[in-house]
């Protein structure tokens, strides 16, 4: 039957006991299938490669006529230009949503390359805020208006946003390189990430002698001697938690005075040991069959948090807001109050990008400050006739001119 189509045409046609089609007289391959049950769909018919391909465009109801004929015409002009629009749906259907290819990202990629701890936190992230809102669409078909959407939405926690968008960059950047997304196509580009309230908190000398007396009296007062000996270790080392409560007596090295850690957040790495750190390992006590230095209740492993012992002597320093992770940018701290350079401070800390330590670089001028202060009053004071010791005169050179 051939026809052209129309609403009151498609109205009027009755169901037989086999599929009927209706082919439009005015747009050749616009057609609609009648099905023995009554249902009317529109459909494109045409031929490619010497075969004939139907596409479904879509039932009628819901699809106008109106917009069948344009859908066909768009389909038939893909055809024209020699696509095939049933191989193209064919192949999206095989394109995976985003929640499918992150399962895809941990499984293959994050939990082979990156710590558990960092797993674990990406999939935090993904649950609580990728996937709820970005999760059902297919790959390709995520923009970067979606993603701009969904960072602005957590803009009441912007610290949590910049890690999301963050995720979302390298799970696009794995997703180029293992092939599911053309390259330098990630929608994570150009958004711009909200300012971060850097959170770490310099320790004065003041500080440091309210903090050393809260942990001394701590450890008066009974707290666990391991405990103690951690804290003591952060304070006076700048390595992390993790590193410290990890830490196995056969990585302290005595004789050269460093641990040499097997693993940690950037790999395997050395930390220096100073005098003071290396004398309060000695004391700590070891416990027979278990190898780990900060040793823990349950035979034969290590503490799995100081957090009771710490909010008890932070309280008690008078520094309630004080957080483990700001022990190690007291020890950058001073060292750049004392003049070291940022290079070395890095390595003392194991950074790995510059920029890390680079947050120290405006405490580093306070020993200029110091030294010029004392230079001019001692040059101040000479000149003004007072005495002062190791003052060497100044008397000009003869023949020099000046």
């Amino acid at each position: 039957m051939q026809g052209k189509i129309t609403k009151r045409m498609v109205d009027a046609l009755q169901a037989g006991d086999k599929d009927e089609y209706v082919w439009d007289s005015d747009l050749a391959g616009f057609g609609l299938k009648i099905t023995p049950a009554g249902r009317k769909i529109y459909l494109v018919q045409y031929r490619v490669a010497g075969r004939t391909r139907r596409v479904t465009i879509g039932p009628h109801g819901p699809v106008t006529p109106d917009q069948a004929r344009a859908e066909a015409s768009k389909l038939l002009g893909q055809v024209a230009s020699g696509q095939d629009p049933a191989e193209t749906r064919a192949a999206a259907k095989t394109v995976p949503t985003l929640a499918e290819a992150m399962e895809r990202f941990f499984t293959e990629h994050a939990e082979s390359k990156n710590k558990p701890r960092t797993v674990t936190e990406y999939r935090k992230l993904a649950n609580g805020v990728i996937l709820p809102q970005l999760g059902a669409y297919r790959i390709d078909a995520i923009t970067r208006s979606q993603v701009a959407k969904l960072h602005h939405e957590q803009r009441e926690t912007p610290y949590q946003g910049n890690r999301a968008l963050a995720l979302l960059s390298v799970v696009f950047n794995w997703m180029e390189a293992v092939g599911l997304r053309p390259d330098h196509s990630n929608p994570t580009l150009h958004v711009k990430r909200y300012k971060e309230q850097k959170r770490e908190r310099m320790l004065s000398d003041d500080d440091l002698a309210r903090l050393g007396q809260a942990i001394t009296e701590a450890e008066q007062g009974g707290a666990s001697p391991h405990a103690i000996a951690a804290i003591r270790l952060l304070v006076l080392t700048g390595a992390r938690l993790n590193e410290i409560l990890t830490l196995k007596w056969a990585e302290v090295d005595f004789q050269s005075g460093a641990l040499r850690l097997s693993d940690s957040k950037t790999g395997a790495k050395s930390v220096a040991l100073n005098p003071p750190a290396l004398e309060l390992l000695a004391t700590i006590p070891r416990l027979e069959g278990n190898d780990h230095v900060i040793a823990g209740k349950i035979a034969g492993h290590s503490m799995v948090n100081i957090n009771r012992s710490w909010r008890a002597i932070r309280e008690a320093a008078g520094m309630p807001t004080l957080r483990i992770h700001d022990l190690r940018h007291a020890y950058a701290s001073v060292g750049a109050s004392m003049g070291m350079s940022l290079p070395v401070i890095g390595k003392l800390l194991g950074h790995t990008q510059t920029q890390t330590t680079a947050r120290y670089a405006h405490l580093s001028d306070d020993p200029l400050k110091k030294a010029t202060r004392m230079i001019g009053e001692r040059i101040q004071a000479a000149m003004e006739g007072k005495n002062t010791d190791n003052v060497i005169p100044l008397s000009p050179r003869v023949g020099t001119g000046g």
